[in-house]
This record gives structure tokens, sequence and C-alpha cells, in this order.
């Protein structure tokens, strides 16, 4: 039978056992004294007296120890020893501390150092042994002007004293010991005639005699006894030595971590107590059984209230690795009976939840296809799988043709059940012509395909099935709509070895199917601007964003007419580990060509806030601008996740302007003035970035919610010599004003433009000659020297 400790049934058992054991020893002691109380009377009396004359002489014992300490502690040549700290003064010190100890009989005499270090001892062993117990006692001997304790080393007990070596702080501490033993023990006897065994305890209950003026077994034969008598504390008891009986007291010195020094002072008085020797002998066995039977019902009571528990925790366990199957069965009917009901009805409802959030997660609740995660989880196991066996695995992404414009003009309910018809139609070819494919909707328009075992002609072979297929017009709610898809092809081993790269190849060949109108596209470097360093050029980007690689610059925007700095201009710069500095057009092409412009406007948005936040709490008040890409207006989430960036820092929307360029509005207009219209909506101002370079339509334009115009540099440039461009220039600020737009001029590299600019009453402008783009750190720093050609004065924080 095993009672694991510090359980709930170790606890009831000991609670009880404690209890019990209690009771059945205070009802023995009161019966004893009942009947023997006559004749114990003068013996109680002598036994009190007894203790406190060996307590007396403990303490005579530890003044003496103190006292010698004291003089140790106060010697000169060992203070001074001590004081140098030198290795050489090593044997002073050793030769102090046995000469001392010696005079006073101490059986270990040691120096601790002002660091709490053990510096020097006369007994190593028995010095390692105190050394926790002396570093406790440090601060009260030190507060004190010395202390005195009880230790047990190797279950021998002994005195301790602690005394501060002073010069006039204290520079460390003596630390003294005197033995506990059968000398003292002898010394009692002399006293008081009483007999005297000094014992030990254990944690166990074990004990051992350290001295006794009882010879050894008569000794040896109070143990056993001792052990039946348990925790009897002061109170005194019978003990048998020899023949003799005997009125005893045990006496506790006090514990020594896990270990007790108990004096047993013992007087005889089996004349006294003849008559009753038989009775008192009964009623200890009665106790006795008494514990056993109470002690093996409260086990069998304490197995049936835990073991119920117990296993509700294995179950827990089993729960919390995600185990769910394992139903719980009780057939009790008692509180516990209903909490392990209670817990087999949270299983369930846990198992359901868990696998209502790993379809939520993994799988599209639309089309009830995998979604992007699962996808890339299930292609990398493919890899690997693929790996071992030396094959070859093909990716098809595709996107849908016109399926914007349908879902702009139609509606976005008929939208989805567009996009369920496409994934039912989709599935059953791969049903007919690749049953092991795999099938999974990536997000908004875009499908992937993951083909195992299947070679790049498997792979041509069905893609070219798949716009057949899609060449049929779907029929939708009395709606016939033609719809096809751009389809790009990658595989492994030929063009990637992960599941990321690979599914991000397959996304270029498939932008560049749908800009060619190509049907289906094979990968190839060459379809990325950059060849061979856009093969890792995404996965670098995305290890930029998570090891803090890129880094964001400003570029001052002032006031033309006043020369006050009004604002900003968020700029992004990528500082690679190995290739240095790339430049933005190295990488904000690609970026927006894969996708990543959108994780990169969201780290640029969240810095931008959080500059904002710094300066405005160094009282500037400055509006930041920040490019949007394409693929950012097609996000109809964007206003939401800058929302929460702003809320985050603790910024206004108006306190930013948000750059789009007019290619990226009439990339799909619709849902572009969608976006903005929800931006504007939150109080972000909208500017219209290098206008007059595209091809926008002005009455389009003017339907935006666009607060500014922004010219292109390089009408600005070179305006000062080029009629033309100063020409352009102007009719583009007579138009911002005509539509009551603020006008921006970037590219302004001399006083000149400046000037110029300010007369034909442009608002707004930036470029070298105010200040190139500056690490943004450095922002406050600048604000701060920066003198207006106009205004000699630094510009004042707010």
């Amino acid at each position: 039978m095993q009672i694991r400790f510090r359980s709930l049934e170790s606890r009831i058992v000991t609670l009880f056992l404690v209890l019990i054991i209690a009771v059945q020893l205070i009802g023995l002691l009161v019966i004893q004294r009942g009947i023997d109380s006559n004749a114990r009377q003068s013996i109680a009396g002598e036994l009190a007296n007894g203790s406190k004359v060996f307590r007396r002489l403990l303490d005579q014992n530890a003044q003496k120890l103190r006292f010698g300490a004291g003089l140790l502690a106060r010697d000169t040549a060992l203070v001074a020893a001590i004081g140098n700290n030198d290795e050489g003064d090593r044997a002073t010190i050793e030769s102090a501390l046995e000469n001392s100890g010696r005079r006073i009989k101490a059986s270990l005499t040691m120096l601790i150092s002002s660091e709490r270090q053990i510096s020097a001892s006369t007994n190593a062993v028995q010095a390692a042994a105190l050394e926790q117990q002396a570093l406790g006692m440090l601060d009260t001997a030190e507060a004190s002007d010395g202390a005195s304790g009880l230790a047990i080393i190797d279950r021998l007990p002994y005195q301790i004293v602690v005394m501060p070596v002073k010069a006039p702080i204290t520079i460390a501490w003596v630390v003294m010991t005197f033995p506990i033993d059968r000398q003292l023990a002898t010394d009692m006897r002399g006293i008081s005639a009483l007999d005297t065994t000094i014992l030990t305890r254990a944690l166990d209950g074990g004990w051992l005699v350290v001295g006794s003026t009882f010879d050894t077994a008569q000794a040896l034969s109070l143990l056993p006894q001792l052990q039946a008598v348990g925790n009897a504390g002061e109170l005194p008891f019978d003990l048998a030595v020899g023949a003799s009986g005997y009125s005893a007291r045990l006496m506790p010195l006090g514990p020594a971590g896990d270990q007790n020094t108990h004096v047993l002072l013992a007087r005889s008085f089996d004349e006294a107590t003849a008559d009753y020797v038989r009775l008192e002998r009964w009623l200890i066995g009665l106790t006795l059984a008494g514990i056993v039977i109470s002690s093996l019902a409260i086990v069998f009571t304490a197995k049936r209230i835990a073991q119920p528990i117990s296993a509700l925790a294995l179950t827990a366990r089993r729960l919390q690795q995600g185990d769910y199957g394992a139903p719980i069965n009780s057939r009790r009917t008692d509180e516990i009976g209903a909490l392990a009901r209670a817990f087999d009805a949270m299983r369930e409802g846990i198992a359901q939840r868990e696998q209502k959030i790993g379809r939520l997660a993994y799988w599209d609740t639309l089309t009830d296809l995998p979604n992007r995660a699962q996808f890339l989880v299930l292609l990398n196991d493919a890899l690997a799988l693929a790996a071992q066996r030396q094959d070859t695995v093909s990716v098809l992404m595709m996107d849908l043709d016109r399926f914007k414009h349908v879902n702009d003009v139609m509606g976005h309910s008929f939208g989805d059940a567009l996009l369920q018809q496409v994934a039912q139609r989709l599935q059953r070819l791969l049903n007919e012509l690749q049953p092991a494919a795999l099938l999974a909707r990536l997000g908004g328009d875009e499908f992937a395909v993951l083909l195992p075992a299947a070679d790049l002609a498997s792979a041509q072979t069905l893609a070219a099935a798949i716009l057949q297929t899609l060449e049929t017009p779907l029929s939708l709610e009395d709606q016939t709509v033609d719809i096809g898809a751009g389809l790009g092809i990658a595989s492994y081993p030929a063009h990637a070895q992960d599941g990321e790269t690979l599914l991000s190849l397959a996304e270029v060949a498939m932008y560049s199917a749908k800009a060619r109108n190509d049907g289906a596209v094979i990968y190839d470097a060459a379809l990325d601007k950059t060849s061979a360093q856009s093969l890792s050029l995404l996965t670098e980007l995305r290890h930029a964003i998570e090891r803090d690689e890129f880094r964001l610059f400003v570029q001052p925007k002032v006031a033309l007419k006043t020369g006050l700095v009004v604002g900003m201009e968020a700029l992004v710069r990528w500082q690679h580990p190995v290739r240095g500095n790339v430049f933005p057009d190295e990488f904000i092409p690609f970026a927006e060509q894969t996708g990543f412009i959108r994780i990169l406007t969201r780290w640029v948005m969240e810095r931008s806030a959080q500059l904002c936040q710094e300066l405005g709490q160094a009282g500037y008040q400055l509006k930041m601008s920040v490019n949007l890409s394409t693929r950012d207006l097609m996000d109809q989430d964007l206003p939401v996740k800058f929302g929460e960036m702003l809320e985050r820092h603790g910024q206004q929307a108006a306190s930013f302007c948000l750059e789009i360029t007019e290619s990226a509005i009439m990339d799909d207009p619709v849902r572009a003035q969608n976006t903005l219209e929800l931006l504007s909506a939150m109080g972000f101002e909208l500017s219209i970035d290098d206008f007059g370079t595209g091809y926008s339509s002005l009455a389009y334009l003017k339907s935006l919610p666009v607060n500014e115009l922004k010219i292109d540099k390089s009408f600005v440039l070179n305006m000062e010599n080029d009629l033309g461009d100063a020409r352009i220039v102007q009719s583009t600020i007579s138009l911002g004003r005509a539509m009551e737009l603020r006008v921006v001029a970037e590219g302004i590299e001399n006083e000149t433009v400046w000037c110029l600019l300010a007369e034909m009453g442009c608002d707004q402008g930036q470029g070298y000659y105010m200040s190139r783009p500056i690490p943004a750190a450095q922002m406050q720093q600048w604000l701060a020297a920066w003198h207006s050609p106009l205004h000699p004065v630094s510009p004042q924080a707010e």
C-alpha cells in the first residue's frame, strides 16, 4: 500500500492519524496521571528541576564558548591578520583558531569572512556541514554581539556560537562548537542524581544515543521505548531499563535542519508504581492497537476519496496532450461522481470546440476547401515524402479573370456563389483526371492545386484541362458568366526546395500568365526582373521583417510660404546583412508583384505611428505621409488594420496622409474607391502621388475623396530652365486650387525653384534643398536644427 507524500490521500491519512495518535496519547497520559499521580508527584518535580539544571548547564557551556570566541574575536593579532587579507597571514589565523579552540575544548573553530564564506577552520568536514547554519546566524550575531544555537553533524549534537570580529566594523565572524556528549551527561548526573541520556532523532523517527549515564546495553534499550512513546513532549513517561522501571522526561533541545536533539532525564520509580505496571502495559497495548486499526480504516477511506480524483487528474493530462477520445466512466452517485460527469461533459465540449477551431484555421468556410495554411502544411509534407522517394511535386496556382468586375457589379453574395461553383467544377475535374491532386482556395479568387508525384508535363496537361473546363460559361441566378483564369506552374526540385518558395514562384508564373494572357505559364527565372537574385528575394524579404533589417527614413515637408516644417513622408530602406544597403527600386517592384508589399506597408505604418507618438511627446505635431500600393487598395480589411495600429500607438487618423499613385487607382477603380472612402471616413487624408504621370480621368479623380495633389519631381527638377515643365507645374497648381486641393511639389533642389513654386501658389514642398531622406531616429534632431531661408529662427516645438 503506497501513499504519495503531499497527495490528497496522504493528507487525509496524516490528518486523521495525527488526531488519533494525539487523542490516544492524551488519554493514556490522563489515565496514567490519575493512577500514579501521588507516586509521581515528587519524581515529576525532580525531573522538572533537572530540566532547568540541564538547560543552565548548557547555558554555562554556551557562555564559556561565547567568552572564548569573544576573546578570539578581539585578539589583535587575529584582527590584524584578517584585516590584511593576505595569504601569508593564513597560518596566523589558523594557529589562533587552533589554540583558542583547544583552550576551551571546542570541537571546531572556524572563521567566516566578510564575504560570508569560510576562510579557515580546524575541521574542514565539520565546517562544511555547519556552513549553512552558521551563515544563517551571522546577522543575529552582528546585531546582538554574538549568537548561539544548536547544530547536528553526522547525528551528533553540538552547541554553536558565532561572534563578530569588528575593527571597528564587522570584518569576519568566529564560529565555535562544543560537543553535547557523555561528559555533559555525567556532569548532569553528578549535579542532580538523575540518569541522563543525550539523543538525536532524524526526520524518519530514528533515535541515536549520543551519550548516557546508563551502560551501553541499557542505553540502547531506551530507543524502542522512545519509539513507542512517540511525541510525548516534556511530560513524564515510563521507561524500563533492565529490570528497573523509570519515570523519565524527554527534553527537546531544539531542531537542527531535519534532525532534533533530546535529553532524556530518568528516575527509578518501580517500587512506587509496582502495582500499576500491568495496568499500564494493557493501556499501552490498547493504544497501539487502536492506532493500527484506525490507521487501516483511515487509509481505506482516504483511497476511496482520492483515487477517483487521481483518475480525473490523469484524464486532464490526456486532454492537455490533445487526447479527447477517452470517456470518463463513474458509477458513483455522490459529489465525486457528479464531478466526474461534469468533467466528461467538459471533455466533449472541448473536443467539439477544438474540432471547430481546427476547421476554421485550416479550411475555407466558403468552398469547404483547404485554405493557404493547410495547403502549405500538405505541400511541405508532400515535399518531404518526395525527397525521400526522389520524386517530383508540382504546384498549380490560378487567379480567375474578370472576377473582381463580376464581384463589384453583381455583389459579394453573387461572387461567393460563383466561387463555390468554380470550386465544385475544379474538384470534379481533379477527381476524374488526378484523384491524388489536392485543390485549395488561397484567398479571394486564387486557387491552388497540389500534384504529388507529378512532373511538369503532367502539370501542363492538367493546366490545359482546367483552362478548358473554365471556358464553359457558368450559370448562376439566371445569369451566364464567362470566366477564365491565369495559371502558374512550379515544380520541385526543379524550381524550389520548400513549400513557401514553390508557391511564391507559382504565383510569379501566374501573374506572368495573366499579364501575357497566356493561359498557363511554367515558372522561369527570366520571369523575374532581377533574374537569379529574385529567386531568393521573397524569402529574404520575409527574413528582413523577422530580423528587423528594414529601416524607416523620412523626408521633411515644408510650407513654401512660411518655411515651417508641416509634415514628412515615410520611406523604407533595407539594410541587408550581406548586400548592404538595398535600394527601394530593387525590392519594392518585386514586393508589389508577389504581394509582400502588403506586409511591408503595415510595417511602415506601424513604425510611422510609433514615430508620430515619439515626436508628439516631444511637442512636434507633424502630418505623416505613407505610400499605398495597388495591392493595399485591393485589401478591404486595410482600414481595420490601420485602425488597430493607431489605437496601439494612441494616434489619430488625421495625423496621416496616405499617398496613392494614379496607376494604382485605375487598376481596379471600383474597389480602390471603396477602400479610399473607408479610409477617408476614418479621418485619413488622401493624396494623389506623382500626379501628371498617369492617364487617369479628371472626372474620376474628382469623385475620389482626395485632399492633396503631389506634383511629380520629373516636372519640378528642371522647371527653372524648362518652360514646358514650368507650365505643367503651374497648370497642376491651378487645377489643385480649382478642386480645392492642397498641392505639394517634390524634387526641390535649390532656392530658385522654392521661390518659383511659392509664387505659383504651391502649398508645400520637399526635396534635397530642405533635406535628404534621414533616419527616423534623427528627425527630432533635424527639427531642432532646421533654419528656414524665409525665417532664420529654428521652428519651436508646439
